[in-house]
């Protein structure tokens, strides 16, 4: 399994939005082949990042989904976001799942 995990600094005057912005999301990515879920995680310490992950069969989809247009077209949405709704740039991590509980036998 592939996972892509996205930092993203949020103004906590703007958290609100920021969470509709997913709330309302144009499930594009959930069609793409490979795909196997998006998790958004909210911070409980004022001023730490929203973690987004992505769960991916392979690194192959994922690349497969960034040059598609439909990550184009469901990215433009967070363009409805201004700028200082953000505290600064995102930060892409990229990981290879080495262990799955969930995948395990008792």
């Amino acid at each position: 399994m592939f996972v892509v995990m996205n930092r993203i600094p949020v103004n906590p005057e703007y958290a609100h939005r920021f969470e509709e912005v997913f709330r309302t999301r144009a499930r594009l990515v959930d069609r793409m082949p490979g795909f196997i879920r998006n998790l958004v995680l909210r911070p409980k310490n004022p001023g730490d990042p929203y973690i987004v992950l992505t769960f991916w069969e392979s690194e192959v989809a994922f690349r497969a989904w960034t040059e598609s247009p439909a990550f184009k077209e469901g990215h433009a949405r967070s363009g409805t976001l201004p700028k200082e709704a953000f505290l600064g740039a995102n930060k892409l991590e990229v990981f290879e799942a080495i262990l799955d509980s969930e995948g395990e036998d008792g």
